[in-house]
């Protein structure tokens, strides 16, 4: 009677914590799809061409193409030529934002890819391989009638990767050339509401600086920068999360403290990947409203790597813990093997970011992959972090293969076993397939909305109603990653209560003479977890 009770307990727990936590899923992609606007915006920007006077009585070095204290335009180098000015008295200027427009902090980041109007001229053609040299300032303000402050100034080369459709003939002067976008900017911070881009190309024969480049008729730009709206709601759910993260986290380890063993290698990785999913959601980003800090980016993939890392970790020795007959557990130093190439593809994946983002934050400008010793290092850090990861799933699957076909195994054989035997294989069973369903569905569910989300619009329509397909695909998937490890927690915390005398030292086969190997954590006479509290109903009946 007790026993039917106590099943009756743990199924009425198992589907009430499942149907919460299908609960807050749900939320979380509605919160995306119905709430918040697109994660970005792409607005595009034409360079004014302006003419640099300063050698005789300009006052200052910025070139503003609207606005109080603009520039002298010209329209076109047809014109420049007409009126005998040169190239290098000629400056690009790009405003940011658009006229009756403001930045603002909410916008988190700013990033600009190039674009050159390039026509073909039979008398100045673009030769193979051609480079471009850039002379790039970026300023700020936050008044209209303010000066402009310098932010960063540079000397960047892009290589141009142009193909021309028509051949290269009389008739086919004027015709442009399709140009492959270049990477321009990147700053990881919108602390102001004015922006000034002024680019110079540089012309000098005897060095061969921006000689064979063809005709630039125009320099066009992309701004891409996150929306306000959704970076309020991803601000709010990461509010929310971190108490929510953190308290199960607390509850977690204060279980296992009350044992009188001492914690085990799986209980100790499940908290570690606690801490990085808590790492990750404390919204530190609120400070960047009122801080100009231009490392967030840099601090956002520090973060990420970290709990990717460590859940990849996981992975591995959850599925070594219960190899059941094997003795080589509860030590890290026996997946060496195993998490050696998450760390190794961790390290080169960091060395990169720093390579690209950590140099951004002196020079907004640069990019790695504009130089061949950039791109063959940077492809180098990625093969190598590929090569790992590739390696270390090779090594999964080997020992989820060997977990499965251990446990076809012991099922044949465990109507021969005491109930205490029975007791601690169906336990783990249960709590292997349980987790490998729900981790599989999480990867699954991962892989299916990123795909959606780039093949289609990025937004769906039904009816009157608006479904932001990639915010939801956003904020849906965080929030699932902050439920699993929430899940984790909560299913794999020590218990502290009896649950009848089954339970007790006869029962547990102890004065048998069949030796029962306690080497995971649900089998500890000291507390079961909740699953195994779960899955007991399945071996009493």
């Amino acid at each position: 009677m007790a026993g039917a009770i106590i099943e009756n307990m743990s199924t009425k727990k198992l589907c009430i914590v499942g149907g919460i936590l299908l609960v807050f899923q749900v939320i979380a992609f509605l919160v995306g799809g119905l709430i918040a606007p697109s994660p970005t915006t792409a607005v595009p920007y034409v360079s004014v061409k302006c003419i640099d006077i300063r050698k005789n009585h300009h006052k200052t070095k910025w070139l503003t193409p609207w606005g109080p204290n603009h520039c002298e335009k010209i329209k076109d180098f047809d014109e420049a030529m007409s009126r005998q000015i040169e190239a290098n008295d000629i400056v690009f200027a790009v405003h940011v934002p658009l006229p009756n427009k403001e930045m603002s902090p909410w916008f988190q980041f700013m990033l600009f890819i190039m674009q050159l109007d390039i026509a073909f001229k039979m008398d100045n053609d673009l030769k193979e391989n051609a480079e471009i040299t850039l002379d790039v300032s970026l300023a700020y303000r936050d008044d209209m009638f303010d000066d402009w402050e310098e932010i960063a100034h540079a000397i960047e080369i892009r290589k141009l990767k142009c193909t021309f459709g028509s051949p290269k003939t009389l008739e086919s002067e004027g015709r442009h050339y399709d140009c492959d976008f270049l990477p321009f900017m990147e700053i990881g911070s919108v602390a102001h509401k004015y922006y000034l881009i002024n680019i110079r190309l540089p012309v000098n024969e005897r060095k061969g600086i921006n000689v064979g480049i063809g005709e630039i008729k125009d320099i066009r730009l992309v701004g891409i920068h996150q929306n306000g709206g959704f970076t309020k709601v991803w601000f709010a759910m990461k509010t929310f999360l971190t108490p929510s993260v953190l308290i199960i986290m607390v509850w977690y380890w204060r279980r296992i403290m009350l044992m009188t063993r001492a914690p085990v290698l799986l209980e100790k990785v499940i908290f570690a990947l606690g801490i990085s999913m808590t790492f990750i959601n404390i919204p530190v980003e609120w400070f960047s409203i009122g801080f100009d800090w231009t490392w967030m980016l840099l601090f956002g993939d520090i973060r990420q790597g970290i709990f990717y890392a460590m859940l990849l970790s996981f992975w591995i020795i959850f599925c070594g813990e219960h190899m059941m007959d094997q003795n080589e557990r509860n030590r890290l130093s026996g997946y060496w093997k195993q998490v050696g190439p998450i760390a190794v593809g961790s390290f080169c994946l960091f060395i990169f970011d720093m390579c690209e983002r950590g140099v951004q934050l002196k020079n907004p400008f640069y990019s790695i992959w504009t130089t061949e010793v950039g791109t063959e290092l940077a492809m180098a850090f990625i093969i190598v972090a590929g090569i790992c990861l590739c390696l270390y799933f090779l090594f999964l699957c080997f020992m989820v293969f060997q977990v499965f076909r251990n446990i076809s195994g012991k099922q044949s054989s465990l109507p021969a076993m005491s109930k205490a035997r029975r007791l601690h294989y169906e336990g783990l069973i249960f709590r292997f397939k349980f987790l490998m369903l729900i981790t599989l569905t999480c990867a699954a569910m991962t892989v299916i909305f990123f795909i959606v989300s780039q093949v289609t619009e990025g937004h769906w329509k039904w009816g009157d109603i608006t479904i932001q397909a990639n915010s939801a695909f956003f904020t849906g998937i965080y929030g699932m990653w902050n439920l699993y490890v929430f899940a984790l927690m909560f299913l794999y915390a020590p218990s502290h209560k009896n649950y009848g005398e089954d339970q007790s030292n006869g029962d547990l086969g102890v004065n048998s003479g069949e030796e029962l190997q306690l080497t995971t954590t649900i089998t500890h006479v000291d507390g079961p977890t909740e699953v195994y509290k779960l899955a007991r109903k399945d071996a009493q009946e």
